[in-house]
């Protein structure tokens, strides 16, 4: 009989991953990750991981499997915590699911499951695997989920042939609302429970003030661009080949002071990302303001009215050699090879038709239409039809 552990959060997705597996003849193992002891920083009413062990506990007794806790709160400081720090340190966005599915959930993890026996680790994500045998090898597929609304294949791009292999996705091939039914049917405690935001595992965490116990506050300006900027609207030069324009186009503008009018103070640069909206509390334009650069340096941000403002918007991205990564290794480009894909650049994006571009330093993402706010430090993730076959870090 296999044996798989299963990672059970406290939610619904991954108490019905255990049903579904226990239901499937394996021997099922339950485990709840703790990864966090700082209480100052969580919105205790909001879902502490407590509460959570104690309902994968009860999910569990409810499923006659063993169940016990394990604490990785040292290895989620160190790679996760403090990592994001400096990413936002440097002014980059970091994307902590990503991370915690790659360095903790199966790494870490993994590897205190495999001690235990087990042939599989298993997680409540929608998503699904598939193989393919090549050159006598078997190969493994990261797919989507079948619920286009909650595919989660994104939050697993940075996953290696390795993990993969020893990774089941139980619930897949179901959407939530069919996760739901079961979980009723089983009675499990977790069934009508709200799905949690906020960091993986530590609960809905204050990011402000998380941040802020780091990185000290100083304040600087807020500058409103206008969208008739020289910048925006100077000639296209002719380009030699085809690497000098797409190294042109995946330049972001930089700004400096002259090219705007002060519209308000802020409490630092990095707490804030392109794109973001809220918290500017700048008032009186006409259309919202986004952020569309920020300058951690000089502590200022850039900031353009509307969804539309041409500093938001631009269709080509770069990732360098030691940021890409293959889930599918045998598709791997070499310089000067192209690829036709469909990529997103953020979790529930739509996909977006875009070319790869495999150059000496690193890979090109050529979009066919220009994406709002790409985001350094955000990953990129590009599908064949619905397989997830690689991803890299937007640099």
């Amino acid at each position: 009989m296999k044996r798989v552990i299963v990672g059970l959060s406290g939610g619904v997705d991954s108490s019905v991953a255990a049903y579904l597996l226990k239901e499937q003849g394996y021997e099922v193992i339950g485990l709840f990750m703790k990864n966090w002891h700082d209480d100052s920083v969580t919105i205790s009413e909001e879902c502490p991981w407590l509460e959570d062990s104690n309902d994968a506990m009860l999910v569990a007794e409810k499923l006659g499997i063993p169940f016990q806790t394990v604490d990785l709160s040292v290895q989620y400081k160190e790679r996760i915590v403090d990592y994001m720090f400096s990413e936002y340190e440097k002014g980059r966005t970091p994307n902590p699911d990503v991370l915690c599915n790659r360095e903790i959930k199966f790494d870490v993890f993994m590897d205190i499951a495999l001690e235990l026996g087990a042939d599989y680790v298993a997680t409540g994500h929608y998503c699904r695997k598939g193989s393919i045998e090549k050159d006598g090898e078997t190969i493994y597929q990261l797919l989507s989920g079948v619920d286009g609304n909650k595919d989660q294949s994104y939050f697993l791009c940075q996953l290696s042939q390795v993990q993969l292999s020893k990774a089941l996705f139980p619930i897949g091939e179901l959407t939530k609302s069919e996760v739901r039914e079961i979980a009723k049917a089983q009675d499990l405690i977790t069934a009508e429970k709200k799905d949690s935001q906020g960091l993986c595992f530590i609960g809905k965490v204050r990011l402000p003030e998380f941040l802020q116990q780091q990185l000290k506050p100083k304040e600087g300006v807020i500058v409103e661009v206008d969208e008739s900027l020289s910048t925006y609207t100077k000639d296209i030069p002719k380009f030699e080949n085809k690497e000098n324009e797409l190294a042109y186009f995946s330049t972001k503008p930089s700004y400096s002071l002259d090219d705007g009018k002060v519209v308000g103070k802020h409490q630092g640069a990095h707490y804030f990302t392109k794109g973001q909206r809220k918290g500017l509390a700048v008032g009186g334009t006409k259309e919202p303001l986004f952020v569309i650069e920020t300058d951690v340096d000089e502590n200022v941000i850039y900031t353009g009215q509307g969804k539309s403002h041409p500093g938001l918007l631009r269709n080509v991205l770069f990732v360098t050699n030691d940021e890409l990564h293959w889930i599918r290794e045998d598709l791997t480009l070499k310089d000067g090879e192209t690829m036709n894909v469909k990529a997103r650049i953020r979790y529930r994006q739509p996909l977006e038709e875009a070319t790869l571009h495999k150059v000496q330093s690193g890979l090109y993402v050529e979009f066919k239409n220009k994406q709002s706010a790409i985001t350094e430090g955000q990953f990129v993730a590009w599908y064949i039809g619905d397989e997830l076959v690689g991803s890299g870090v937007i640099s």
